[in-house]
């Protein structure tokens, strides 16, 4: 089995790649918020960003991270990651 070490990356010839983007639905909210998620129940801030997968699947993420990860697609409540 092959071991890989944090901060050590090994000398293979690698590619690039870049992910593809994948469209979601986004509505922000104005108030504190709980979601169930496989993980549990999740709790969104007022201010953060209630979001709906690909497959249906609800999460909240923080206002910071969404406007570092998210870009607005012209179609109102779709952004793309």
């Amino acid at each position: 089995m092959l071991k890989f070490k944090k901060g050590q990356k090994p000398t293979y010839p690698f590619n690039r790649a870049i992910k593809k983007p994948i469209p979601v639905e986004c509505y922000q909210l104005h108030e504190p918020f709980e979601v169930e998620t496989m993980e549990g129940t999740l709790k969104g801030k007022a201010g953060d960003w209630l979001m709906v997968g690909i497959h249906g699947e609800m999460y909240p993420i923080a206002a910071e991270i969404f406007e570092k990860t998210y870009d607005l697609v012209r179609e109102t409540g779709r952004f793309m990651r």
